[in-house]
């Protein structure tokens, strides 16, 4: 049975690169964009469980589906596969930076290996996504680049110092390249999810206001159509709490567990 009956005609030709797309918030904003009528260009570095989603994708009824295996530490790789994916599609509209883990620990606590392994994928990885992509919309002349911050990004939590730091230094990065391509055919969108339902938090001891992962992907890809520049999702309770977070006496974050 074909899934992706109700596509807009005037998405039939978009085509949009996701990093990230074997779990979680990628993988459902692959299913979303399939539904809309998208080309996608997917990767990660499980190939197996692309190779599993392309057909679940195309046995909906999904128009072409391009994936790569991709280790986004390694900027070289990202290069390669980016330059891949755009002559598999003829041409990227959309690059989606969403590749990302979340490590949790107190500082002092977490082993270091797993702090170095967060700011390599959430931070470098990310830049270096986004760099291939710049290099590409310039010489395009318009595209759209999407990069997937957090919550945790606005006020450093207890346990939680090295993801919302690597976090943050995406909402910053992307900042500074929203200011450079400002008047340009070049739009850069920051969307920043609270709790969605997904394995990058589900061992959490406390989700607040958690949402279906099919929520969440419905949502972030309405707002990546909307064109909007930064967002939180869903954007109640997450955009008044954004406001909170930074004014909260130390005291009161102390007692997080």
């Amino acid at each position: 049975m074909n899934q992706f009956t109700n596509k807009p005609s005037d998405n039939n030709s978009k085509s949009v690169f996701i990093t990230g797309a074997s779990s979680g918030l990628g993988r459902q904003m692959a299913i979303e964009f399939a539904r809309r009528g998208y080309q996608l260009a997917l990767s990660a570095r499980r190939l197996d469980v692309l190779q599993a989603l392309r057909l679940s994708l195309q046995q909906a009824g999904a128009g072409q589906v391009h994936i790569a295996e991709l280790d986004v530490r390694d900027a070289a790789e990202v290069v390669r596969v980016f330059g891949e994916a755009c002559t598999a599609l003829g041409r990227i509209d959309i690059v989606v930076a969403n590749a990302g883990i979340g490590n949790h620990g107190r500082i002092g606590q977490l082993p270091f290996e797993r702090v170095r392994d967060t700011v390599d994928t959430n931070v470098i990885g990310l830049m270096a996504t986004v760099d291939a992509a710049m290099r590409y919309f310039r010489v395009q002349g318009r595209g759209h680049l999407v990069g997937i911050s957090s919550v945790a990004a606005f006020r450093g939590l207890p346990g939680g110092g090295v993801y919302g730091a690597s976090k943050a230094a995406v909402t910053n990065y992307l900042e500074a390249l929203r200011a450079e391509v400002r008047g340009s055919a070049i739009l850069v969108t920051t969307l920043s999810p609270g709790f969605i339902d997904t394995p990058i938090n589900q061992a959490a001891k406390s989700r607040p206001f958690v949402i279906p992962v099919e929520r969440g992907g419905r949502l972030l890809v309405d707002l990546i159509e909307r064109r909007v520049q930064t967002a939180t999702v869903p954007a109640w309770p997450w955009a008044l709490v954004a406001r909170l977070l930074p004014v909260l006496p130390a005291a009161i974050l102390a007692r997080i567990r």
